[in-house]
């Protein structure tokens, strides 16, 4: 897709970018730059002691693709904790939150939830996806005997958004909310030893560029949305962000980039970052694999820096996009949002 500026057609995403590409390793980079793109059931959740509470937000798309949550929360209840069984699709079009005595936090009782939900929904799932691995097998189990694809996935951003508030406005307002009960960082944390995946030599881009694309054009009326990216997918964006802003993201230019976008599109793409402890650029993947992007010399190292600025200003708000070259609209694109820590 192009917009004309000024009797000049610029493609969509890379704008700026300039000819003068080195080589490095197996992903080279480009210079920094500012892209300048061419142009259910109702009401809001409240805190409770009941056992069980449906809402919904009418002004919302209902989806087939739901996101489910079952732990325990930082609240200590006749002694016990609680725990809480949370289902949201992604669009955030209903929530049900129901809660269980410890002694009933199990497959059966879990599965008897989701499907009671599914029940009472007009739009079926057909795909549940869930973050939290230390709860992967009773998830799983749960799952198996519903007629929906399990997704272990950290592309739960609609949850994440509900489990930031209730851990914002809710549980603190709860008898019994004991702060030192948060969890730790969710796919690992200060002391992560996990070791990145390089990708496969098929699939690995020649260059790469640290951009930035204009918020607006993410919300409505703006230039990306779900028919405009190809493969990919869109997350919520918050209506509290600047509109102003600009959202930081990485270009990976590469000849194989529908096969990239194809392979990326099956493996869960939740996040990119840069670990500039280990002076890498790596890519966030299901519930905690990394795969290896790039190695980061100096120069590298500074620009992955401002990227990662630029996501904590957004609330972990970026994205990638997988283009043949510079001139070429998307093969893939995601608009992606970190899960944070304690949730």
């Amino acid at each position: 897709m192009r917009r004309d500026y000024g009797g000049i057609v610029l493609p969509l995403f890379l704008v700026f970018l300039r000819q003068n590409v080195g080589v490095l390793g197996f992903l080279s980079p480009l210079p920094r730059n500012v892209v300048d793109l061419p142009k259910a059931l109702s009401g809001r959740y409240m805190s409770s002691t009941s056992s069980s509470s449906i809402v919904t937000d009418e002004t919302k798309v209902p989806s087939t693709e739901w996101e489910l949550d079952c732990y325990s929360r930082p609240v200590i209840v006749e002694g016990k904790k609680l725990w809480e069984v949370l289902i949201t699709d992604s669009t955030g079009s209903f929530r049900v939150c129901e809660s269980l005595p410890s002694n009933r936090v199990n497959s059966r009782e879990l599965r008897r939830i989701v499907e009671n939900t599914i029940d009472n929904s007009s739009v079926k799932p057909t795909a549940i996806r869930f973050f939290r691995g230390a709860m992967f097998n009773m998830i799983n189990i749960a799952l198996s005997e519903i007629e929906v694809v399990a997704r272990p996935s950290r592309c739960t951003f609609a949850l994440a958004n509900w489990l930031e508030e209730r851990n914002r406005d809710v549980y603190p307002q709860m008898e019994g909310y004991k702060s030192t009960m948060v969890s730790s960082d969710i796919g690992g944390g200060f002391l992560d030893v996990r070791t990145p995946v390089k990708l496969p030599d098929a699939l690995r881009g020649e260059k790469y560029a640290f951009v930035s694309l204009p918020l607006s054009e993410f919300k409505e009326g703006g230039g990306v949305n779900a028919d405009t990216i190809g493969v990919g997918r869109i997350c919520p964006v918050s209506d509290e962000l600047p509109g102003d802003a600009f959202v930081s993201g990485v270009v990976i230019l590469t000849p194989r980039a529908k096969a990239l976008s194809a392979w990326l599109a099956g493996t869960e793409v939740c996040s990119i970052k840069c670990d500039l402890r280990k002076r890498i650029m790596i890519m966030e993947a299901d519930i905690s694999t990394q795969y290896l992007v790039a190695r980061l010399n100096d120069v590298q190292r500074a620009e992955g820096a401002a990227f990662e600025e630029g996501k904590d200003q957004l609330g972990g708000l970026h994205f990638i996009s997988v283009q043949k070259d510079e001139d070429d609209d998307p093969a893939g694109f995601w608009l992606l949002k970190e899960i944070p820590g304690g949730l």
